[in-house]
């Protein structure tokens, strides 16, 4: 059974930085894979 593109993007589970394993603060479905802290980034 096909689900809604919506339902898929809604269901991703939390995302994780993978250096530190904390969880990203940003849309599941971007292709990032590390944190603000880890990317030294302080002003978003």
């Amino acid at each position: 059974m096909l689900i809604k593109i919506t339902e898929f993007f809604k269901n991703l589970p939390r995302k994780k930085c993978m250096d530190c394993g904390h969880e990203i603060e940003e849309q599941h479905e971007c292709y990032g894979n590390r944190c603000c802290d880890c990317l030294n980034i302080k002003d978003l």
